[in-house]
């Protein structure tokens, strides 16, 4: 199973940064699909904690970015950010919490309309305002 489909409506229309999103969705369905063999509670456990990991090193180099390019929506973009990563920590320590946690329809729920809008709006409009 596929955690986020990759469509070309998450494309800006900028080659280098459509090729690091969707490779991004790539990495992160990667770790997903480690899921499929029911692992045990440990492996689980860091499997979305690399999840996490990968989004979050992937948004501290748009910030960076951002911040040396002195981007003018800089504040709301990060926090936009912010608030994903809240939402899989909020996952992972429910799944701590309750082995038994749904984590793979709160993964699905959170991160697929997430990345949809995030892309075509908050990325779009940064990109496209540093070219």
């Amino acid at each position: 199973m596929t955690l986020i489909v990759w469509k070309r409506e998450f494309e800006i229309g900028i080659p280098g940064v459509d090729f690091e999103h969707e490779h991004l969705i790539g990495l992160i369905n990667g770790l997903y699909k480690k899921l499929e063999d029911h692992p045990s509670t440990p492996a689980i456990s860091d499997v979305l904690a690399e999840i996490y990991a990968k989004i979050s090193s992937h948004f501290a180099l748009e910030e960076k970015i951002m911040q040396d390019r002195r981007y003018d929506e800089y504040a709301e973009h990060k926090a936009d950010h912010e608030r994903l990563l809240d939402e899989i920590r909020d996952i992972m320590d429910s799944f701590d919490k309750n082995p038994a946690f749904a984590y793979k329809g709160a993964l699905i729920e959170r991160l697929t309309p997430w990345f949809t809008v995030h892309f075509k709006t908050k990325d779009a409009r940064f990109h496209k305002a540093i070219e």
